[in-house]
This record gives C-alpha cells, structure tokens and sequence, in this order.
C-alpha cells in the first residue's frame, strides 16, 4: 500500500473536480480525501501503487469537461496514514490564493433534457445549471468557490436540491448556483414603469409575445442585459438604431439552435459549426445567405453575420414561444459598459425598452458576449469575454512579485501576474466614459480580492492621455513604492503574441493599427519591428501624413483622403480633380483644410494603417464618414474580389515606406473592387517584400488591421507557400485587448 499526496492548480474549481476525484477514486479502491483550497485542489491517495497508477493516468488524461489543469505535483508520503474510506472534505483556507476562476459556461444538453421534462421537478426552470454549466464568474466574489462566496449565498436550497447538492455521485454535487423554483432566484416581468407584469414561465410567455408583437425588450443574461427584438422586423430594427444611436454597426442574432443559424447563413466550415455549438456559446461571424430573409437592418452593406445559440436555460425557454430568430445586443448606452442592474436600464433605456425580464440572482461581474471569428480553420478573437475569461496562461518562470498591467484605452482588459500564472480579464469597455472607468476600477479590484493581490509592478501605455495610464499615474503617486513601467503600444502587440506562444526569440514584427503613441510624440499604425522580450527596434514604417482635425478625422475618412492627397498634389491641382473624396467638400473646406495642413493646426502625424483603410474607403467612394469604427476595413473587405490579383506601386526609402505612388494609382481608378483589392495585395507585398529581407526571422502579426479576414488569410497562404515560421493571437485578442497580457509578458 501507498499514500500520495497530489495537489493540481489550474481550473479546478467549480468545474465538477472533487466529485470526479470522489468517483475516480471508488473506481480504483482508493482511500483518502479531496478538497479545494485557494490555491486549488488537494488530493490525499492510500491504496496500491496500480491503483494509484491507474487512477492519476485518467486523472491527468480524462479530467471533467470544464476542467483546466496547469500543474500537477505528485508527493509520495512515507509516514504510513490508513484510511478506511474516501470523503471530500470541506474547503480550507490559506492566505496564497492562486485558483484560476472558470469562466461562465452555457446550458448543457442534460441541463436542456431537464427544463424540457416536464416530470422533472426543474420543468420550466430558467436558472437550472449544474457542475458542467451555467454561470461561475458572474457570481463569485472571492475564493474558495464555494455558494457563501457567491451572490446564491442568501438562496437556502430545499430539500430536493440539497439532496443533489451533497451527493458526490449526482452531477450536481456542490455547483453553486444550484436552486431551482421552489428555493432559488425567479424571473419576473417588468414594464418601462418599474411595474410587475409576471412571474417565471408565464413572464417568459409574454415577453416572447411581446417580442413577436414588435416591442423591444431588455432581458438578462448570464454577464449583462441584452436589448432584443425580432430579426425580421425592420420597422422594430430601425427604430433601436435610432433610439441606440447605431447607425450602422452590426447586430448579433441569437438563434435557437444550428439548425436555425443554418436557415439563414452558409457555415463554411465544421470549426464555425463547431464553435457555434460549443459549451462557450459565443458570436460567430458567418456569411449570409445570398437570399438573406432577416432584416436588412440587422447588418447593413456587409455579407456576414454575428450568430450566436440560446446559451441560458431562460433563452432555451424564450425560444419554444419566439416565431423568429432575435437581434440580442448588449444592453448600454454608446461608450459605456454592458448594463447588469434591471434599475439602471430602467434609468438609462427607458426610451428604447418597453419592458425588462429581471432574475433576482445578482451579476457580481459583469462579462459580455465573445464575439469569434474563424480564419483558415483556426479561432480569431476578436472580444474575450464569456465563455472564455478569464483566460489563464501559465508560465514556468515563477515571479516573487505581483504585476498588474492597465492595457489601453479602448476595447479595455487588465492582467496579473503571480507566481507563474498570467490571468486577463474579460473585455471591459472604451474607456471613454465614466460608467466605463468605474467598471474599469472595479474589475481591478475584482481581481484584486480574488487573489489578495497587491501589485508590486504596474505596467501601463506610454499615451499620456490614456486614462489607463492616468489611472497608473495616480496609483504610483499614492503608493510611491510600487514600481511603475511603461510600455510602448506596438511593442505590446508584439508582446502579446510572444506570449500567447511563449516566444524567446527575436522576430520580425508588423504590428497595424489604428492608433498608438509612438516613442516620437507622433500617432503610429504602421509599424515594423525587430523585437524580443526584453527590446525592440523600429525598423520601418508607413510614411507620416496629418490626420485633419485630429479625431474628428477618424470619423470622417474623406479627411485622411484629402490629407493624402496633399502631401502628393498642390491645392490648384486638387481642386480641379474629378474624384469623390474631392467631391465630398466644398471648395472652401478644401481650402480651409489646406491651411491646416500647411501649419499643423490640429494635424498630428500619423502611421496608421488603420487610418490608410479610412483613405482608401472614401478614395473608392464607399465611405466618406463613418459611424462605428472599423467600418471602413469591413466595407473594403467586402469589395474584394479575389481574382484581382495585380497590387500598386510602393517604394521604401530609408526606413519610410512611402505610398504616394499608390494613391496616384488609385486616384485613376473608377472600380471600387479594383481599389480595394489592389489595396490589400499591396499590403501584403509590402509584408512580403520586407519579410523577405529577414529570412531567419519568425513573423510576427499583431493590431487590430489583422483582424481583416482577407488581409490575414492571404498572409497566411503566402507564408505557408514559403514556410515561413509566423505567428498572430488566437486565444488573446489581436486588438487593443491583448494589450494587457503583452504589457506583462516584457517583465517576466
């Protein structure tokens, strides 16, 4: 006989673990004991080394489905200790916590089989869950993962659901949120006036009629509200637009099931069939069907949609009583972060919704939808949130000091670092608004209470007007002994995919964006870089132009057009040009602008590639302003047409890459596809044309530009024709997103 001692780290707490321990071990006669601890879950064996043997191969091979295991110590005990059973022991507690949080996770198939069942004493329950689903950071305040730490503490469970609850052979042995109608939360109707209508299943009836009615509701999911309406309702469609002030972004749908997705989309392949049916349940941008029967409201000028499944029992519910598909937008004003409290949309959306469909479990943090995209097989993220984060890299270097890095300014996330774990948070907000530095505030001390964390090390973008880095500068001025490090913003693209892959070596960087704060003062986008973990160097870039009016021409490309155009032609010889970004001023404006760019009057430079894609939008008269960003880069990529595959001219002088010779080209042009094509093949020569210069160097593809399927899927053949060792995000954002996790990677 044997005694060993094990303890596992990783996600192992509220995923099903010690009662897959407790079975595993009556399988292979084992005595001893399980229990969590906040650092993550301890096991205490007493049998025969085969048994012993057999037991720890299932356990590292077959762990349940929601568990992740990051690290796995075997200690063998020689002081004998015999035990006549084995018993899951209550949690204890320490002051090192380290338990990486599950993420939120949608119904399972049996969860489904139980609220369909009407024998079952869950029929009709729409907050049934159990260990292999529903929701686990939404509702947890701190370690161990147990329901007193939860926002379920004050549900006391009846006597049919304790029952489940304290058998370790029932699937729903200690899941936390676990209640059911008798003992736990319920789903009540509101209107607009804060006034109940109904209750549970009669409240979901009449939401779903009103919904086929043509109201607009707010109903709660797992991380936040959605605003919902029927997907074939244009009058209903147009009218959220305006009240939501969303002109012309795209809507998610929510679809019962695949089966539904697939009336109105063509799924390409078996991984968006497969990530659409996942236990993530996230956004999966699909294309359209040509003959597209929903709303052409839902996303207007582009051909792909962002589709979901029904992923709570609530929706599963919703849907028996729904005639149509439904669009389930995040419920927020513009710049603010998702809504989680019924009162604050009645506050706030009181003049978009007509009524709300509440549960009385509290969201304790928030977590929006994952939206995904599928290049060449492979995931893109594009929001990590539910289903995903907090997503956990773990590392072999352990640190003795806690870093805490503050990302950047839009699509926000922070991170930690401790011991050897990497934790990033879910997608938080813009932080353009004070609703969005709040919650901003309030997810770092979310995770601060998780992990008793106190940072040691903030890191943080060198933009001096990035709240984040206001945020960083405050904290050091009121903690002087934290140390404080600033990260470049392209370089912590570059970080962030070494991260993901564990990178130590130098690589050839092109990292495209939108934005950033160079180490010149000036706005960077195009950048090229020879980097490592510990330095970078610059070593090309687009060619500097003005950006006109400084943000106002992020919003208006016809701006970055005729900035384009000045720095190639003379005032007189624009004003008599016949092309549409022209066309799309006054001859005044022209002239006004001129002076502008003569002086630099609220003119910054700029490299962006992202703004290059505004450019080429309104030189191609496909947009001259645009409503939501990145606009412009879906409209090109929808013009594309891959049997064009001629590229225009481009020169590198020194270290600039100067594109002068292609806007004379373009303005040439009158075939929109012809423009937008063209554009991106230069893109891609221009990557590799440089890459070729630096053949024993791995490619690196970082900024939100890359988040352009086409861009990225050509890229990707092109490498794969030339074996190219390359790399880009997969599990971490390829926007501003990752730029927490990269602004970390630099220290450790």
């Amino acid at each position: 006989m044997q005694s060993v001692f094990v303890q596992i780290k990783g996600i192992v707490q509220g995923v099903g673990f010690r009662p897959f321990v407790y079975n595993l071990a009556l399988k292979y006669n084992i005595k001893g004991w399980v229990n969590n601890d906040e650092k993550g879950v301890n096991i205490f064996l007493y049998s025969s080394e085969e048994n012993i043997q057999n037991f720890l191969y299932e356990l590292k091979e077959k762990p349940p489905v929601l568990a992740r295991i990051n690290s796995l110590n075997i200690e063998k005990i020689t002081k004998k200790q015999d035990y006549k059973t084995f018993e899951i022991l209550q949690s204890s507690s320490s002051k090192n916590k380290s338990t990486i949080i599950s993420p939120d996770i949608a119904i399972c198939d049996d969860c489904i089989k139980d609220i369909n069942d009407n024998s079952n004493f869950r029929y009709n329950y729409a907050l049934t869950n159990c260990t292999n689903c529903g929701p686990r950071y939404s509702i947890i305040k701190t370690f161990p993962y147990d329901r007193i730490n939860t926002s379920m503490f004050s549900f006391e469970l009846c006597e049919d659901c304790k029952k489940e609850y304290e058998n370790p052979t029932n699937r729903r042995y200690h899941a936390q949120p676990l209640a059911c109608e008798k003992c736990g939360p319920n789903v009540t109707l509101y209107n607009n006036k804060n006034e109940i209508l109904s209750h549970n299943i009669n409240a979901i009836k009449e939401v779903a009629q009103l919904i086929n009615n043509g109201s607009i509701v707010a109903i709660k999911g797992i991380g936040g509200f959605h605003l919902i309406c029927d997907a074939k309702n244009d009058n209903t469609i147009k009218k959220l637009r305006i009240k939501k002030d969303r002109l012309n972004k795209p809507f998610a749908v929510m679809f019962k099931d695949i089966n539904s997705i697939k009336d109105y989309t063509n799924i390409r392949s078996k991984e968006e069939e497969e990530i659409l049916n996942s236990k993530e349940k996230p956004i999966v941008l699909v294309k359209k069907k040509k003959e597209f029967e929903l709303s052409q409201q839902i996303a207007p000028n582009i051909n792909h949609l962002g589709c979901f499944i029904s992923y709570t029992p609530l929706h599963h519910l919703l849907f028996r009583y729904l005639n149509n598909p439904i669009v389930a937008t995040s419920a927020n004003l513009k710049g603010e972060p998702i809504i989680i409290f019924k009162d604050e949309i009645l506050e706030k959306l009181s003049n978009i919704v007509e009524f709300v469909l509440d549960f009385n479990r509290d969201i304790i943090n928030a977590s929006d939808d994952s939206v995904i995209q599928i290049v060449k097989n492979d995931i893109t993220k594009i929001r990590n949130a539910r289903g995903y984060a907090p997503t956990a890299i773990n590392f072999e270097n352990r640190s003795k000091k806690k870093i805490l890095s503050l990302g950047a300014n839009q699509k926000s996330t922070i991170s930690l670092y401790f011991e050897n774990n990497l934790i990033s948070s879910p997608y938080i907000a813009d932080l353009n608004s004070l609703k969005s530095l709040e919650y901003f505030e309030r997810t770092i001390n979310t995770f601060k209470r998780f992990y008793d964390f106190e940072p040691k090390i903030l890191v943080c973008d060198k933009h001096p007007n990035y709240e984040s880095t206001k945020f960083a500068l405050k904290l050091k001025q009121t903690n002087p002994n934290i140390e404080l490090v600033q990260i470049q913003h392209h370089y912590a693209h570059v970080l962030s995919v070494m991260a993901e892959y564990k990178l130590h070596k130098d690589v050839l960087a092109f990292i495209f964006d939108g934005t950033g704060y160079g180490d010149d003062g000036n706005i960077w986008g195009g950048e090229v870089f020879i980097a490592s973990k510990e330095k970078y160097k610059r070593i090309n870039h687009i060619s500097y132009f003005r950006l006109l009016g400084g943000e106002k021409a992020v919003n208006e490309p016809k701006r970055v057009a005729l900035s384009l155009l000045f720095d190639i032609y003379s005032l007189e010889e624009i004003l008599v040009l016949e092309i549409p970004c022209v066309k799309a001023f006054t001859q005044n404006e022209i002239k006004m602008f001129h002076t502008m760019w003569q002086k630099g009057l609220n003119s910054p430079l700029t490299s962006s590639v992202g703004r290059l894609f505004d450019a080429v939008a309104s030189f191609a008269d496909i947009l001259h302003i645009q409503s939501y960003e990145g606009e412009t880069g879906l409209q090109i990529e929808q013009n594309y047409d891959k049997t064009i595959t001629q590229s225009y001219s481009y020169e590198i002088e020194e270290d600039k890459i100067e594109l002068s010779s292609m806007i004379k080209q373009i303005i040439l042009e009158k075939d929109k596809k012809q423009i937008c094509s063209k554009f991106i093949n230069t893109l891609v020569q221009i990557i590799l044309d440089i890459s070729n210069t630096y053949k024993d160097l791995p490619i690196v593809l970082g900024g939100g530009v890359f988040q352009n399927k086409t861009l990225l899927e050509l890229l990707i053949d092109k490498f794969q024709e030339q074996n190219r060792e390359f790399y880009y995000n997969k599990i971490i954002p390829l926007n501003d997103g990752g730029i927490s996790v990269g602004q970390i990677y630099h220290l450790i």
